[in-house]
């Protein structure tokens, strides 16, 4: 009979616990709660890989001839601006930020997560608008300086580029200056007393100190670019995710988008894997308990500058475009659009629905690692959690190609003609997979923040596994599941792949309302429902700078 362990003096208590069989029984099926939720998710990913050479001769002798080698060289040129952009717009405001004193720094130290608020494909169609040939702009400059003016053209891959860099540099941005500030004033302190500059300092020391950080934040970058497809498609430039989506919807072949679905999910693989070699035999080490740098005092000219380059970027990547999405939706007003408003109250019904599966599932799976550890739990949690590095349109093809194998073995199994595919559960299971590890992170780290030692009195009291969760650990989760279910909530509300891909007929979201509306070129149309979601994302924004203001790091820095 296992004994419970004394808190106090990790000895052994002087009674032992009953019903030791039980207590194996309630890890088992906790153990078994998690395989289960990692085979729902791994499930897709599976079929998908299986039906990798399960198409058309034809089809597949055109794809590799005329498609695939443009294909992959935009998305690899595409991913190669991106990541460099953002490493140079993040990495730069985390240093000047974490390291100088300058007007303005304060505000820009949070300000500048607010391009997370705006979905990369509204900032798109925003750009081009004002842009584009027959744009505000470059009409005036015509205007200006002669009708044989000509630009080069917005609806190109540096367009895209720019757009993607100025609208995932925050990831970036957030993780180098978590870095930058746990590295303390010491790390600077001697390298300035070994003879480095400022730059020296940044290039030798701060930057390879902080390279963890810049990895995770770059291989989300890459990730989000493979990834997305509202961008893409208002550029016009050909990645694999336009590919698949043209594939399904346009040739009207499963087989073929399924290929190309599973090809993008290989490169994925190999990204991360690639990333992890890299990492893996490097060591990196903390100098303590640091105090971020209060910021260091530069000359006048200097801090101007460094003030003008904070607003420049915030002003391309936020408030201008904010700015025009306003004014659109004015001059566009013509009274209520009740297409926009169906589809806002879809948006909600969706982002509910899916915040609490997701919270749910979360629930489940850090709960069964609580409660029955080891290697196989462990391993099961990050199957479980994988869904956020894959792309949402690989997700939508794999839950697609799984649900329709089951509504032909269903019947014949059960005698009932069962139809999930193209219905809510489809896209209700490709929002699980996909956004369950945004949901189990909080949950996770809320769960860790409960003793152990209220197991321990809960089991010498007699309460099973079930009843613990429900009388303990629920209560005293509330508000990391509330944070969990306000993230789901935000990141479902502005997805567009697996939405425009798997949501039954009529089912239009808001996301799906703007790609219709900009691939018309109703801009003014579309501004009012992108207000919609550019409020719904600020919410998790308001929860990471919470969270910013109350890390040990940042409360132990002293005022500038």
């Amino acid at each position: 009979m296992p004994a419970i362990a004394d808190a106090g003096h990790g000895g052994t208590a002087p009674f032992a616990l009953k019903g030791g069989n039980s207590g194996e029984r309630q890890r088992l099926f906790w153990r078994a709660v998690a395989l289960l939720v990692a085979a729902l998710i791994v499930a897709p990913l599976i079929v998908l890989l299986t039906r990798i050479g399960d198409t058309d001769a034809s089809l597949i002798e055109h794809l590799f001839e005329h498609v695939l080698p443009r294909v992959f060289v935009d998305t690899l040129l595409l991913t190669t601006l991106v990541a460099g952009g953002t490493a140079t717009l993040g990495a730069g405001l985390a240093w000047l930020i974490s390291r100088y004193r300058f007007p303005g720094r304060d505000i820009f130290s949070w300000a500048l997560l607010l391009p997370l608020a705006l979905p990369a494909y509204v900032l798109a169609f925003v750009a081009v608008g004002l842009l584009d040939f027959a744009g505000p702009l470059q009409t005036a400059l015509r205007a200006l300086f002669g009708p044989d003016l000509r630009l080069p053209p917005v609806r190109s891959l540096g367009g895209a580029a720019l757009v993607l860099s100025l609208s995932f540099y925050p990831y970036v941005y957030l993780l180098c200056r978590s870095a930058f500030d746990s590295q303390g004033q010491r790390a600077m302190e001697a390298a300035r007393s070994l003879g480095l500059s400022r730059r020296q300092a940044f290039w030798r020391v701060a930057l390879p100190m902080s390279r963890p950080w810049l990895a995770a934040g770059l291989l989300l970058v890459v990730m989000e670019t493979l990834a997305d497809f509202g961008t893409v498609s208002v550029f016009n430039v050909d990645t694999f995710t336009t590919a698949i989506y043209k594939s399904w919807f346009g040739l009207f072949s499963l087989g073929t988008a399924a290929q190309l679905a599973s090809l993008l999910l290989l490169i994925g693989f190999a990204i991360a894997m690639t990333e992890h070699r890299l990492r893996g035999r490097a060591g990196y080490w903390s100098t303590g308990r640091s105090v971020a740098a209060p910021g260091e005092p530069i000359d006048d000219a200097r801090r101007w500058l460094a003030t003008a380059a904070c607003l420049g970027v915030l002003l391309l990547a936020f408030l201008l475009p904010l700015a025009q999405l306003i004014v659109w939706a004015m001059s566009g007003w013509t009274g209520v659009d009740l297409v926009s408003l169906r589809a806002a109250g879809r948006t909600l019904l969706l982002g509910l629905a899916a915040a609490v599966l997701v919270v749910a599932t979360a629930l489940l799976l850090a709960y069964a690692r609580r409660e029955s550890p080891g290697r196989l739990t462990e391993m099961a949690a990050r199957l479980a959690t994988l869904g956020y590095a894959i792309p949402g349109a690989v997700l939508a093809v794999g839950v697609f190609v799984a649900l329709s194998l089951a509504d032909r073995a269903l019947p014949a199994l059960t005698g009932v003609d069962w139809r999930i595919g193209g219905t809510l559960v489809a896209i209700l299971l490709a929002y699980v997979a996909r956004f369950l590890a945004v949901g189990f992170g909080p949950v996770e780290a809320g769960m860790a923040r409960i003793g152990r030692s209220l197991d321990d009195a809960a089991r010498v009291l007699g309460a099973g596994s079930r009843r613990r969760l429900l009388r303990i650990h629920l209560p005293l989760l509330a508000p990391s599941l509330f944070t969990a279910a306000a993230l789901v909530l935000v990141d479902v509300m502005k997805e567009m792949p697996i939405t425009l891909m798997t949501r039954p007929f009529g089912w239009d979201t808001l996301a799906v309302r703007i790609f219709e509306l900009t691939s018309e070129g109703q801009w003014e149309a579309a501004a009012l429902p992108s207000l919609a979601l550019v409020a719904t994302g600020l919410l998790p924004l308001m929860l990471l700078n919470r969270q910013a203001e109350t890390s040990p790091v940042r409360r132990s820095t002293p005022p500038p």
